[in-house]
């Protein structure tokens, strides 16, 4: 496969963490990804285990690492894929600059407070979004007034009538997020 050096106008604790985590090099097609997200919404589609992870997280979380204020919605369609999703965030070790956390049913209901206030990176799936957040979107009035980066993983997932119903609860999360005066850039990821 053909490599990209890592971009120089990453935020450094970001380029720090990626070599801390043995990434010296991009794919091309991360590089490119990268390049995208920065210009508007982007949807990405790969192979499995083709390193599409990074192509939503490098502009993530060079947004978190630059903005202290900005937010970030991560969306799964199952808890499993979310969990996997947190522990690889937390190799990077930007532990004072990205606070991800999951936020789903099993979220214990004395934590949830604590985690709208603390984490900056929400990871959760479309159920949750459309009966825990968006209904009460008041108690997330700080992520929805910073909220940047939206990325629906697994977007192959969505199609039917479980499509639909995610079409609609990402249409309610634009007009949401719209109010509290923010226009998130989507990142969809789908492995081919």
């Amino acid at each position: 496969p053909e490599l990209a050096p890592l971009p120089d106008d990453l935020h450094p604790k970001l380029l720090q963490g990626l070599r801390a985590a043995g990434i010296e090099q991009l794919y091309a097609h991360q590089a490119q990804a990268l390049e995208a997200a920065w210009e508007g919404p982007t949807i990405v589609t790969t192979g499995t285990a083709s390193g599409k992870s990074l192509c939503f997280n490098l502009p993530t979380l060079d947004v978190l690492c630059s903005d202290a204020k900005a937010r970030a919605l991560y969306l799964y369609p199952t808890k499993a894929l979310a969990q996997d999703q947190a522990r690889a965030l937390n190799a990077f070790g930007l532990a004072k600059q990205v606070r991800p956390a999951i936020y789903d049913g099993d979220t214990r209901r004395d934590e949830r407070q604590a985690i709208r206030r603390r984490s900056n990176l929400i990871l959760t799936n479309p159920d949750m979004l459309h009966v825990g957040i968006l209904p009460n979107h008041a108690a997330w009035a700080d992520f929805f007034a910073n909220l940047a980066v939206v990325v629906v993983d697994e977007a192959h997932v969505y199609r039917g009538v479980f499509g639909a119903h995610v079409a609609n609860v990402l249409r309610r999360l634009r007009r949401v997020a719209a109010a509290y005066g923010t226009a998130p850039r989507f990142l969809l990821a789908s492995a081919t």
